[in-house]
């Protein structure tokens, strides 16, 4: 069965910058996006970027111009550059990739936790 893996979540002091990766142990045909969304405690799943087949993008107000998501499709992977972070921005990351059939598929979730 295929699995996404998240890397690169951890502890950074506000202002400072973390790079999520993700990437699929198996092949999934018929991406048609890539994304990433966050959880924070007591909150609700919230969508932070994603990115289409074509390249476009789109972001949570909560994060343009800080967040940068990238993708990778020959290796079918996706990245969240994250600059400026600030303490809001602790939550725990899920990747997802979309199908065209409609199936998503979910990491299993990278913390991110922004504090002095």
């Amino acid at each position: 069965q295929v699995q996404l893996v998240e890397s690169g979540g951890g502890l950074v002091q506000p202002g400072g910058s973390l790079r999520l990766s993700c990437a699929a142990s198996g092949s999934i045909f018929g991406i048609s996006a890539m994304a990433w969304y966050r959880q924070a405690p007591g909150k609700q799943r919230e969508l932070v970027a994603i990115i289409i087949t074509g390249g476009n993008t789109n972001y949570a107000d909560s994060v343009k111009g800080r967040f940068t998501i990238s993708r990778d499709n020959a290796k079918n992977t996706v990245n969240l550059q994250m600059n400026s972070l600030k303490p809001e921005d602790t939550a725990v990351y899920y990747c997802s990739y979309h199908v065209i059939t409609g199936r998503h598929y979910w990491g299993q979730g990278t913390q991110v936790t922004v504090s002095s």
